[in-house]
C-alpha cells in the first residue's frame, strides 16, 4: 500500500492519495471465492466441487464490492493509525481510478480532532443559587392546591347557571334520531368550566336553571377518537335537576387523605420534598449553564468544520422545520473511548421530513426577532459552534479522567425513559436493547453530567441564597438552555397539585398514547450548551 499526503491549508484537516496494489485486492477475491466454493451448491456439480471460472462468473462482482469496501475501511484505518489521526467525523473517500486487475487508487479527506490544552478548573469561580424553603412557602402551596381543587355542592338559589358553576344532569345524544353508545348519562355532574367536550356544548348549557329541559345541537369534530362519529351532527337533550356551586376547601387532614396522603403533616412533607427536588433541579441547571459560560470562555480552540455544520443543520431542523444538508455525523465508527458524550444526532437532515406546526412557529418567532432568515442562521452558526467546542472539552475532560457510563448506569436510565410510557415499558426497553444508536443518545447525557459534576468538583463553588422568584426567573440570554429552538414566555412553576379527575359526558377525543417506539430526540435532552 503507498500513502501520498497532499498538502492543504485548512488546519484540522488532511488529505492522503492512497493506492492499494492489484494484487493484494485479486488475492482477497480468490480467497474469498475459494471459502464460497467450499459450501455453494450449483446443479450439475458436487457441493466443494464447482470450478473457479463458474464461481468467479457466477459470484465474482458481488465478491469483488465486499473486498474493495474491507479494502478501503482497512486501508484507511492503517492510515489513520500509523499517522495517530483521531477523526473528528466520518472521513470522506472518494475512489480516483479502479479497473478489475488494476490498482485501487483513493483520496480520503480526514476532519481530525483538535488539540485542546487542559483547563485548570480550580481556577473557576461560580456561585450556586439556593433557595431556602421556609413555612410560609409550603403553606402557599397548600392553598394553591386547596383552591384548585373542584368540590361542588347543591344549592337552592333561584337563578341561571354561571360558568362557575356545575350542573347535575341526565341527558341524551342523538344521531339522526338515533341513540348512540356512550351518549347517555344519569346524575351526570356537568362543570360549566370544562374545556374537554364537544366545542359549543358547553356554551349552550351555561344560564340553564334546575327543572329546565334543553336540546342542544353540535357536531363531532373531524378528528374525533371514534371514527364512526367524527364529523357527524348530534343532538343532545339535556334535562337540569340541580344547581352546583363551588364549595371552599378547608385545609386539614381531609384535603390530605383525598390526595392519597395519611396526613396535613405528610402532605406537608410531600410538598416540602417536592419543591426542594425543584428547587433544586432548577439549582442545578443555572450552576451548569454558569460553568458552560465560563468554558464557553476557555474553549477557544479551533473546531471541525463539518462538525459545526451537521450541529448548525440539526439546530435549524429544530427551529424552523426544515431540513438542511448535512455532513455525515458518525465519526470513528462512534468509538466513545474517544468521543463518548458528545452526540451528533439520530440521522442526517436528508432523512428528515419537512414540520409544517413547526415551520408556522418559526414564521411567528421570525416576525417577533425582527430579523431576516440570513441573520437568524448567523446567529444560529454561532450557537452550534459554541455546542461544538464546548461538547468537543467536555469529551476530552471526560476521556483524559478515564469518566465512562457504565451498562448499570445506561439500564437504569432506559428504565427511566420506559416509564415516561405506562403500560408499553416492555416495548420501550425492547426497543433501546435492539436500538445500539437510540441507548448512545441516552448515553450522551450521562456523560455529560458525569464530566459536568467531575469539572464541578475541582472549582470553586459558593452558595448564594436567593428566593424562589429570583431562582424561577428567566436566565439571561448569554447561554441559553434552550438555545436552538424559539423560546416560549416563561411561566412560574406551582406547586404540585393533585390532578383533576376526568369527565365522562360528550367530550373530545384524549389524545392517543405516545408511540412507545419513538427515538429520542435528535438533540440531546440535558441542558444544552
Amino acid at each position: 500500500m503507498q500513502v501520498e499526503e497532499i498538502k492543504i491549508e485548512t488546519p484540522l484537516t488532511r488529505q492522503f492519495t492512497i493506492t492499494v496494489p492489484a494484487d493484494d485486492i485479486e488475492g482477497k477475491v480468490s480467497e474469498r471465492l475459494a471459502e464460497l466454493g467450499k459450501t455453494v451448491k450449483m446443479p450439475g456439480f458436487r457441493p466443494g466441487h464447482v470450478p473457479a471460472n463458474i464461481l468467479r462468473k457466477q459470484y465474482g462482482p458481488r465478491i469483488m464490492g465486499e473486498v474493495l469496501e474491507r479494502a478501503l475501511s482497512d486501508s484507511s484505518a492503517e492510515v489513520m493509525k500509523e499517522k495517530d489521526l483521531r477523526p473528528a467525523m466520518q472521513p470522506q473517500v472518494k475512489i480516483e481510478n479502479f479497473d478489475e486487475g488494476k490498482d485501487l487508487v483513493y483520496s480520503i479527506t480526514i476532519e481530525i480532532m483538535p488539540d485542546i490544552e487542559p483547563v485548570d478548573f480550580a481556577k473557576i469561580k461560580l456561585e450556586n443559587p439556593v433557595v431556602a424553603l421556609e413555612d410560609s412557602m409550603v403553606d402557599e402551596a397548600l392553598e394553591r392546591i386547596a383552591a384548585e381543587q373542584k368540590v361542588f355542592e347543591k344549592t337552592d338559589e333561584d337563578r341561571a347557571s354561571v360558568t362557575e358553576d356545575a350542573l347535575l344532569v341526565d341527558f341524551t345524544g342523538r344521531v339522526d334520531g338515533v341513540e348512540f353508545p356512550g351518549g347517555a348519562a344519569k346524575d351526570f355532574q356537568l362543570e360549566l368550566d370544562s374545556q374537554n367536550f364537544i366545542p359549543g356544548f358547553i356554551e349552550q348549557v351555561v344560564g340553564a336553571k334546575p327543572g329546565e329541559n334543553r336540546k342542544i345541537k353540535v357536531t363531532f369534530p373531524t378528528d374525533y377518537g371514534a371514527e364512526d362519529m367524527a364529523g357527524k351532527d348530534a343532538e343532545f337533550e339535556i334535562d337540569v335537576k340541580e344547581l352546583r356551586v363551588r364549595k371552599g376547601i378547608e385545609i386539614n387532614d381531609e384535603l390530605a387523605k383525598a390526595a392519597g396522603l395519611e396526613s396535613l403533616d405528610a402532605m406537608k412533607d410531600a410538598i416540602r420534598e417536592r419543591m426542594g427536588s425543584e428547587y433544586g433541579s432548577i439549582s442545578r441547571n443555572r450552576l451548569k449553564r454558569s460553568l458552560l459560560d465560563q468554558l464557553a470562555d476557555l474553549a477557544n480552540f479551533e473546531i471541525p468544520a463539518r462538525m459545526a455544520d451537521h450541529e448548525f443543520a440539526q439546530i435549524w431542523q429544530n427551529i424552523s422545520g426544515e431540513p438542511l444538508e448535512s455532513p455525515e455525523q458518525d465519526h470513528e465508527g462512534h468509538d466513545h473511548g474517544d468521543h463518548e458524550g458528545h452526540d451528533h444526532g439520530d440521522q442526517g437532515a436528508a432523512d428528515q421530513k419537512v414540520d409544517p406546526a413547526a415551520q408556522a412557529r418559526f414564521q411567528e418567532f421570525l416576525k417577533e426577532s425582527g430579523k431576516t432568515v440570513d441573520e437568524l442562521k448567523e446567529e444560529y452558526r454561532g450557537i452550534a459552534a459554541r455546542r461544538v467546542r464546548l461538547g468537543l472539552l467536555l469529551t476530552e475532560t471526560g476521556r483524559e479522567n478515564n469518566i465512562t457510563v457504565a451498562d448499570e448506569e445506561l439500564n437504569r436510565a432506559v428504565v427511566t425513559e420506559a416509564q415516561r410510557f405506562p403500560g408499553q415499558e416492555q416495548q420501550v426497553v425492547e426497543f433501546y436493547q435492539k436500538d445500539p444508536a437510540a441507548r448512545e443518545q441516552l448515553r450522551a447525557p450521562l456523560f455529560e453530567d458525569k464530566v459536568i459534576d467531575f469539572v464541578l468538583e475541582l472549582a470553586s463553588v459558593s452558595d448564594k441564597s436567593v428566593t424562589a422568584d429570583e431562582l424561577m426567573a428567566e436566565p439571561g440570554e448569554s447561554a441559553g438552555e434552550d438555545e436552538g429552538k424559539p423560546k416560549a414566555k416563561a411561566k412560574k412553576k406551582a406547586a404540585p397539585k393533585k390532578a383533576a379527575p376526568k369527565k365522562a359526558a360528550p367530550k373530545k377525543a384524549a389524545p392517543k398514547k405516545a408511540d412507545a417506539k419513538k427515538k429520542a430526540p435528535a438533540k440531546k435532552k440535558e441542558a444544552k450548551k
